[in-house]
């Protein structure tokens, strides 16, 4: 029956377009770079990463590497690529954790320029671009000298498909069955051929998401002790992706014009209701609330670039502009209903709470830099340029206050509920960067290598107080080649991260970390980091790689939040806190990954992949040492494709565990762990031009779960005096995707 819903719902788009495609792609094969067919129908052998020719370490995935499991977002993607790790719900994929380590340490780029995101660390989060966009994912390990040197933990370069991508076109069409049995829908076009004197490339998407969860909380007055309350929850995460790209390329003026843009519009329902029991007895009778809390969220990104490259000056010059924004509107109501606060069950209600509020986001950056490369001596390469960025956050948040009343038991109707009155807090962030950079790079028989010198100066006005800094960035690469198949990688780089933006605002915002008020520090300073990775890497067969490497950031002026010592208001007990730049900490691992056919043992439609890192960092804090906050210390991912070419035929599997996560800050120590996931596809070409194909994912029903040390202040923390010990487990099941594709 679930197969059968499955099936009308993905072919039914692709009734007409089956007939309509199969024979002109027949009568007619795509001329031009990339043949579309390529990307969409089994191709009878296993797609492996690339070996890139970067001389910083990079790895380099194709689409058609992630395109078999079929997955919805480029977070999805990442879920298979060394190192990546998450701290996001089951069954999302949102803030990347390069290392390990939170997503403001990583840099997103798109197309190799920053893209804003909505975070408060600067972080972009990658569930927000559907897969289909895609052309190809990079993960640079280390730094140089023409990129933003946000990147301490290294960068995602997601690169879309660009005007030179494909001649012809593709249809995918298909439908998802939920956890919850709710069937929802994909659909997505892309074209690319030739227009007027140059290149064109379309593409849009629709893609239905939802997760839903099931959440269970007990809560102890300490370890072992005695279960105060239980709370039974359900999460629905339910929505709707619309994505649109485009591109062109044209000669013009003796260079190459090449204009580029797309917008992705997430409308989303996050809905959770929750019913909490009196020492976990669960009955009407020990009821003690009832909570219904939605969040309805409408997120838009916008990326439009021109970039203009012409032989000039003895060189090459290139010159770049860019707009990118990130609109975010949220509208969250709660609505909480208690009860034994008189002795008296449900449904005798004793007291009624009402929350409203609406969070306005706006970002948005204008980008600008010219570039210039030329040759300055046999097989030596001078690369320099200016890199400017300008950066407007308008942040705006309506709250209306608190409406809480209590209800009385006598037999009358329910007293009105009291009028909202609402307050509204805005504050702007204004930033500018002017990065100069200039770098050297060169061959010399087996060696090649690159070294530069990047300067970033920044300027951030944040309610009306100014944190202004300059660091300057120095980094060299080089790679050497020990053999035709074997080459050793080698970067040194510094890196900076800078501070998030709300730890930056000489605020103070009550009840922000528990019972205690934050407030902002504007004079912090961006911590920076030096950083080494080592690398080998073999080449296996004709298509086959794998390779080791090794890392360290050695960070300074690290940025904690620290304890003022003054009173907060909550009183007695309760304080301000603050953050600061407090010390030092130390980042390190070793990272491995395979990805080979079985070729070199007759099997070469078999093709493997696996990826390991073992990761560890330290550093101090007030209770001792500790990790990096949430950092895991190991995460895998291994699998296989199989291909039948002579049945059109290929199936394979993808198994993935990450390690448990601790974090530690102010009176509260949380232990988050994940269950494994294992996700299963098979497809069939039923025409020549047309691939059908089944996605498993979650097949293991993972969970997350999570252990709460809470304490009333850090004195309390720092003698185990408990204030509550909670149990939290949250899990989903399996997502299934038939989906069609047809090129023509």
């Amino acid at each position: 029956m679930k197969l059968g819903l499955l099936l009308g719902a993905a072919l039914a788009p692709l009734a007409f377009a089956g007939a309509a495609f199969a024979q002109s792609g027949q009568d007619a094969a795509p001329q031009g770079p990339v043949s579309s067919l390529d990307e969409v129908i089994v191709t009878g052998e296993p797609v492996m990463r690339n070996r890139t020719d970067d001389v910083v370490s990079t790895l380099s995935y194709d689409l058609e590497f992630f395109q078999r499991f079929e997955p919805l977002t480029v977070g999805d993607a990442l879920k298979r690529v060394p190192s990546v790790t998450f701290l996001s719900d089951v069954l999302e994929s949102d803030g990347v954790r390069l290392r390990g380590l939170d997503p403001g340490y990583t840099q997103i780029l798109i197309n190799g320029e920053r893209v804003p995101g909505g975070e408060a660390d600067r972080s972009f989060f990658v569930d927000r671009i559907p897969a289909e966009l895609i052309d190809r994912v990079e993960v640079v390990r280390s730094s140089s000298a023409n990129r933003s040197g946000d990147a301490l933990a290294g960068t995602i370069n997601i690169v879309l498909r660009d005007a030179l991508a494909l001649d012809g076109g593709y249809i995918r069409a298909g439908a998802l069955l939920f956890p919850d049995d709710e069937v929802g829908t994909t659909f997505g076009a892309v074209y690319g051929g030739e227009v007027g004197p140059g290149r064109l490339l379309v593409g849009a998407s629709v893609q239905d998401r939802r997760n839903p969860k099931l959440k269970y909380s007990q809560r102890f007055d300490e370890p072992g002790g005695t279960l105060d309350n239980t709370e039974v929850q359900t999460d629905v995460r339910d929505g709707t992706d619309y994505s649109f790209n485009a591109a062109y390329e044209v000669e013009v003026g003796g260079g190459t014009l090449d204009l580029s843009g797309v917008f992705v519009r997430t409308e989303r329902l996050q809905d959770e209701d929750s019913i909490e029991y009196r020492s976990g007895i669960e009955t009407n009778a020990n009821i003690l609330s009832i909570n219904d809390n939605d969040v309805d969220i409408q997120t838009d990104n916008l990326a439009l670039r021109a970039r203009y490259e012409r032989d000039m000056l003895g060189g090459e010059t290139r010159i770049k502009l860019a707009y990118a924004a990130f609109d975010d509107e949220q509208s969250e109501f709660e609505n909480e209903a208690e009860y034994l606060r008189d002795g008296l069950p449900f449904p005798d209600e004793d007291r009624y709470t009402a929350e409203l509020e609406f969070r306005d986001l706006r970002d948005e950056e204008m980008s600008f830099a010219v570039e210039h490369s030329r040759p300055v001596g046999d097989d030596v390469e001078m690369e320099f340029g200016l890199q400017a960025v300008s950066k407007e956050r308008d942040s705006t948040t309506v709250v209306a206050d608190r409406v809480r009343f209590n209800i009385p038991n006598a037999p009358t109707p329910r007293p009105a509920q009291p009028p909202f009155v609402f307050n509204t807090n805005n504050y702007v962030i204004e930033e500018t960067r002017f990065d100069p950079y200039v770098m050297f790079s060169g061959e010399a028989g087996a060696l090649k290598w690159e070294a530069g010198l990047r300067y970033e100066a920044t300027d951030t006005t944040i309610a009306g107080i100014d944190n202004d800094f300059a660091v300057l960035l120095p980094s060299a690469s080089l790679r050497y080649r020990l053999s035709a198949s074997d080459r050793l990688t080698l970067s040194v780089a510094r890196t900076v991260r800078r501070p998030d933006f709300d730890d930056l605002a000489p605020v103070t915002l009550e009840e922000e970390r528990g019972d205690n008020d934050f407030r902002g520090n504007p004079l912090l300073e961006p911590e920076t980091a030096w950083g080494v990775d080592l690398g080998f890497e073999r080449r296996l067969g004709r298509r086959g790689v794998v390779g080791i490497n090794a890392f360290y950031r050695d960070v300074t002026d690290l940025i904690e939040d620290v304890n003022t010592g003054l009173q907060g208001s909550g009183g007695a007990g309760t304080f301000i806190e603050s953050i600061d730049n407090v010390g030092d900490g130390q980042v390190y691992g070793v990272e491995f990954d395979l990805s080979t056919p079985l070729d070199f043992i007759g099997m070469e439609s078999t093709g493997v992949f696996l990826n390991a890192s073992w990761l560890d960092s330290t550093v101090e804090d007030v209770l001792g040492e500790r990790r990096f906050n949430s950092q895991s210390d190991y995460v895998y991912n291994f699998g296989f494709t199989h291909d039948i070419p002579t049945w059109g035929l290929a199936f394979g599997a993808t198994y993935r565990k990450q390690a448990d996560a601790f974090e530690r800050v102010y009176a509260e120590e949380i232990v988050t762990s994940y269950g494994a996931d294992l996700e299963v596809f098979i497809e069939k070409r039923i025409f020549s031009n047309t691939v059908i194909r089944l996605t498993g994912s979650n097949l293991l029903d993972s969970s997350k779960d999570e252990v709460f040390d809470k304490f009333g202040d850090q004195a309390d923390q720092i003698a185990r005096d408990y204030d509550e010990y909670e149990l939290e487990t949250e899990s989903a099941g399996p997502v299934y995707q038939l989906v069609m594709r047809v090129a023509f």
